[in-house]
């Protein structure tokens, strides 16, 4: 029989809870109740106590609910939660997590989702699941449901609103995935919708070598996904065609995937193979939020929801100069392909982000920082070439070959 897990704070939302768990035992599944409150008693019985989860963090919950810190320790529960959460998994007495709550305890139960692997059904109800659940979300695959009223209280909303959850994760837990024939090795390979014929044709050809791909969008978390799946040895090399997320971490765009971004896959020695798709654009929302600093720029309202910019001369040579230094930090084999076309279907002549002198700008900071362990292919396309697609995913076969 599966086990769901339900991690929540039983001092503040332990009615609520104790609804919750009826609603998913109806199901036939069975229920780990985990306390992850400090303050009042539980209203609750857990099965796993709060003690055991501060315990799990090296910490100790009294002490936590006596220093009056709210914030130090919901920080110090969501590591214990996620350390729980850890040990029941790999106990085999975690088949999917479910969890319900406001901010601060949507804080800790996502923290615990985010330490078990890709697969394991996650769902979150929250009262701030309709605004912004990047930090809650991260780069795994959490489900969140917006709980439409506050998690205060069994009311004819909210008893509606569990009962659905419950089955949700109650029919996930019991859902098998279908054969899908042999497993083959993985790639990883980036892609905007400006560089999804490059991608297209690059996926189609590495699948014609045997190879599976998995195609994250670079979104800020697309990135992130992507080299956390690396570091958690699923891949066996990565087509990074689209490194566009580093430009809006350069500039303050809303679709950075941090400052390490384009770094895992050279730390841990995997073949790849990397481009400069749109680096010719920083993303922002609607027209209206692109900060008022940016007024007198080349802007392009993609869509209703997206606005893009074009990077100048001057934040092209920057990135350029990031790139060949995280490129020549790799410890594995690294191939530079680079476009002399255009990094984008927008970005080539005759269209709005055409700039000679920021591509020009981007080759040269890229010539800057480059040290000979990098191979560099320079050809005389755009990025979304049929032939420059299929130099890089023949490429990237070679140097994996080759690594085996």
């Amino acid at each position: 029989m599966p086990t769901v897990v339900l991690v929540g704070t039983l001092d503040t939302k332990g009615k609520e809870y104790a609804f919750l768990r009826e609603r998913v035992l109806v199901h036939d599944v069975d229920v780990v109740l985990v306390d992850a409150g400090i303050m009042g008693e539980p209203l609750a019985s857990p099965d796993i106590t709060r003690e055991e989860v501060a315990a799990a963090a090296g910490a100790d919950v009294h002490a936590l609910a006596a220093a009056g810190d709210r914030g130090a320790a919901v920080a110090a529960m969501a590591r214990g939660a996620a350390e729980i959460a850890r040990r029941l998994h790999a106990e085999g007495r975690l088949d999917g997590v479910l969890g319900l709550g406001g901010s601060g305890n949507s804080a800790i139960i996502s923290e615990a989702m985010r330490a078990l692997p890709v697969g394991v059904p996650k769902l979150l109800v929250s009262t701030v699941a309709s605004g912004d659940t990047r930090p809650y979300v991260g780069a795994t695959d959490i489900a969140m449901m917006y709980s439409v009223v506050d998690i205060a209280g069994v009311n004819r909303i909210s008893a509606q609103i569990m009962t659905n959850a419950a089955g949700m994760i109650a029919g996930a837990v019991r859902s098998t995935v279908p054969g899908l024939g042999a497993e083959k090795p993985l790639i990883g390979a980036t892609m905007f919708g400006v560089t999804t014929p490059c991608v297209t044709t690059a996926r189609e050809r590495l699948e014609e070598l045997g190879y599976e791909v998995l195609v994250f969008h670079a979104t800020g978390t697309g990135g992130q996904s992507l080299e956390a799946l690396a570091r958690a040895g699923f891949l066996v090399g990565v087509l990074d065609v689209t490194t566009t997320e580093l430009a809006d971490e350069l500039v303050g765009g809303v679709l950075s995937a941090g400052p390490d971004r384009l770094e895992a896959a050279g730390e841990l020695g995997l073949p790849q193979v990397v481009s400069l798709g749109a680096l010719d654009m920083v993303n922002f929302g609607p027209r209206e939020s692109v900060p008022e600093r940016f007024a007198g720029r080349n802007l392009y309202v993609h869509n209703p929801t997206i606005t893009l910019m074009r990077t100048t001369p001057e934040e092209c040579l920057e990135l350029g100069r990031q790139i060949g230094r995280k490129l020549s930090a790799a410890t594995g084999p690294v191939a530079l392909y680079i476009p002399l076309q255009g990094v984008s279907m927008i970005a080539v002549e005759g269209q709005v982000f055409h700039d000679p002198e920021a591509d020009e700008a981007l080759l040269r900071g890229l010539h800057e920082t480059l040290r000979p362990n990098v191979e560099v292919h320079e050809l005389d396309t755009d990025v979304n070439d049929a032939a420059f697609a299929t130099a890089m995913a023949d490429r990237l076969h070679a140097m994996i070959q080759e690594a085996t």
